[in-house]
């Protein structure tokens, strides 16, 4: 019999990771929402953070501000048996290279899931033909950042092709931390509007717009939405979570919709402090191993470790 994590007194530490999903009786852990970028692309992002940036709106202290191979090697000391390497272009011209970069880290680091991005622009359709061509698993789209309109006609044959693969596309498409472009669920609904069967992720639960996303979810049986940062003490700057949803989150949570996402290593705080947030929700242990293990794994088509 393992002890229960959900409802768990005490804030947990890193070193106490592993200890959190053995206590769940899981293999590890599954993170959908993780950064690994080119280097020179990742100092940059960190430096607009180092900013505290227009869009992020706040100062915002990087915590594993570590070498590519350290950050690596710390997720498999916690137990992050598979994760992503969300890239993503904010300008025309990017995307392409970039999705060379994170197939060539896909490669190298075995427990990464092959990541690919996209902005609409002339070749969008071809270069995302070739990821998925050529083993992508996961997309990332950042309206946010990239403040474009996902209902762009150039996007269309993409998110049809996508579609058609069940190829999950994680799309930050929530105003958080800072309105931007075409945020909010208004765009990206009306992409689901067109395309009902695309499998997508929700970034950050939809904040601060968390009914409207949620709205989506009930809308669409293949809209799931992640973790990152919500319920954490740095993220209630962004609005407290509405009580009348906290239903509904069990019930996608049981029912795999919910992924657990983290951020990292662009985050103010521990790694462990995300887990911690979701198990003071005390919405059952069998909640915690949906979200951290079962319904990434059934989504993401992956196996326990051998």
């Amino acid at each position: 019999m393992t002890e229960s994590r959900s409802g768990a007194g005490g804030p947990l530490g890193d070193d106490e990771v592993p200890a959190f999903w053995k206590a769940l009786g899981l293999p590890g852990l599954i993170d959908v929402h993780v950064h690994f970028m080119p280097p020179r692309l990742m100092a940059r992002v960190w430096e607009y953070f180092d900013r505290a940036g227009p869009l992020l709106g706040r100062e915002w202290p990087i915590r594993y501000r570590f070498p590519e191979e350290e950050r690596v090697a710390y997720l498999r000391t916690l137990g992050v048996r598979a994760f992503t390497s969300l890239a993503y272009p904010h300008k025309p011209g990017m995307a392409a290279s970039l999705n060379e970069w994170t197939a060539g880290f896909a490669e190298r680091v075995p427990e990464c899931l092959p990541t690919a991005t996209l902005y609409p622009e002339p070749g969008v359709a071809e270069y995302v033909r070739h990821a998925v061509e050529g083993g992508t698993k996961v997309v990332k789209v950042h309206l946010q950042v990239g403040g474009f309109d996902p209902r762009a006609p150039e996007l269309d044959p993409v998110w049809g092709l996508l579609s058609d693969a069940a190829i999950p596309v994680i799309v930050h498409a929530g105003s958080g931390p800072v309105a931007n472009g075409y945020t909010g669920p208004e765009p990206f609904g009306g992409v689901l509007a067109r395309h009902p069967r695309l499998t997508a992720i929700i970034a950050h639960l939809g904040a601060p717009e968390f009914e409207g996303f949620f709205e989506l979810a009930d809308r669409y049986e293949r809209v799931h939405l992640d973790t990152t940062m919500a319920f954490t003490d740095f993220f209630s700057a962004l609005g407290s979570f509405p009580e009348t949803l906290r239903p509904r989150l069990r019930d996608l949570g049981l029912s795999g919709r919910i992924l657990l996402g983290t951020d990292f290593p662009n985050i103010p705080y521990e790694y462990a402090h995300q887990l911690d947030a979701l198990a003071r929700l005390d919405l059952g242990d069998d909640w915690l191993r949906a979200v951290c293990w079962d319904a990434p794994a059934k989504l993401l088509d992956l196996s326990p470790p051998g």
